[in-house]
């Protein structure tokens, strides 16, 4: 860390930094902004682990900005509030998504959806207003601008509903603007992993019909008796693949794999659509025709608004859902990523920070300051 950045930033915080590209993350010290007035401080108790976390330690979308302390499912407890904070108090339960700011004046920020706004801030890995690194939920505090803070509802916990932070509003959103969030539609989601089985819980809950479609028979169990999918598609098979065309009014795809879009876009109804969610790294395959010749529509959403967002929170909390977890110590990061990377999660890795982020806990191994 540059010094005038241990200048601005006083408070000292414990958390797990990756230092390159081998991604591997270790006990660091990093420093926190104080409080200000329109800020909260957090006593960050879990974060979940994202797939996007995985990508930046890695760098593999080449955007690395090392040390990385990644982490966007951010959940805890209010320690401290801003003189000029009125939504929260001391000991209220909390989250923090994936963004921490944004200009606050562009057209996407006065119509509520700074989350497409140009000069986004992100939890981590992004610069801030003063141009220092923004660090993540892989550490035991955090100081946020009261706009960019969700209130945990009664009844939802902590640890569950962490992932929902990034996962569910990332697949609540393009459900509500889209319209595939009526009752009696026919959704199709495509991939079950952290994005998808919570796409499957809310389209539950908003009555759809859901169908998903996979590569992996042997989730078809998990899909129909665990989330409660109404059918379950192998997209390799193409006499399955047949029977559901032309059956859904609209398709998450959540899936990350370069893979040709003809056979999905065939399964929409006329004037149906395709959401991509998912970020593979390599072009999409797509034929005009296949959009073209029944009206049907490809786009792409990128999570929510904090207002977008507290709305699914509550959504959730009203109807019992949370993100199936795994939950895992400090002690377990590197495993988990290593597991992750291979697909071998059901459904989100949470860290219990709050619990296994000391500097007890750690005291065996040096902890560098940045």
């Amino acid at each position: 860390m540059a010094p005038v950045e241990a200048e601005q930033h006083p408070r000292r915080s414990l958390a797990l930094a990756a230092h390159n590209a081998s991604g591997r993350l270790s006990p660091t010290r990093i420093s926190r902004r104080d409080t200000g007035d329109d800020d909260v401080a957090i006593q960050i108790l879990y974060c979940g682990i994202c797939h996007s976390d995985l990508h930046t330690i890695k760098n593999e979308w080449k955007n690395a900005n090392y040390p990385v302390v990644p982490g966007h499912e951010i959940t805890g407890l209010i320690t401290e509030v801003g003189k000029n904070v009125k939504k929260f108090n001391v000991g209220d339960n909390v989250g923090v998504g994936c963004m921490v700011n944004t200009c606050q004046s562009c057209e996407s920020c006065e119509e509520g959806h700074e989350n497409y706004c140009s000069k986004i801030i992100f939890t981590y890995n992004s610069h801030d207003r003063d141009g220092t690194v923004t660090y993540g939920g892989y550490s035991d505090m955090v100081v946020v601008n009261e706009r960019f803070v969700i209130r945990f509802p009664d009844g939802m916990p902590l640890d569950k509903g962490a992932p929902l932070l990034c996962a569910g509003i990332t697949v609540y959103n393009p459900m509500k603007y889209h319209g595939l969030n009526e009752p009696g539609k026919h959704i199709g989601v495509v991939g079950l992993g952290g994005l998808g089985h919570v796409a499957v819980k809310f389209a539950k809950a908003f009555g759809m019909r859901v169908t998903v479609i996979s590569t992996s028979p042997e989730k078809r169990e998990e899909a129909m008796e665990m989330l409660g999918a109404d059918a379950f598609v192998i997209s390799s098979d193409a006499n399955q693949m047949k029977a559901v065309k032309g059956t859904m009014h609209g398709i998450l795809n959540t899936a990350s794999a370069s893979m040709s879009m003809y056979s999905y876009l065939a399964l929409l109804k006329p004037h149906g659509k395709m959401i991509l969610l998912g970020l593979p790294e390599k072009p999409l395959q797509i034929s005009a025709f296949s959009l073209v010749a029944g009206g049907k529509t490809l786009a792409g959403s990128c999570m929510g608004s904090i207002r977008d967002t507290q709305e699914m929170m509550d959504f959730a909390a009203k109807h019992g859902l949370t993100a199936d977890i795994e939950l895992i110590g400090t002690e377990e990061v590197n495993e988990a990523m290593e597991r992750l990377g291979k697909g071998e999660v059901r459904y989100r890795f949470v860290i219990d920070v709050g619990n296994t982020l000391s500097a007890a806990s750690l005291a065996s191994s040096p902890v560098p300051a940045l």
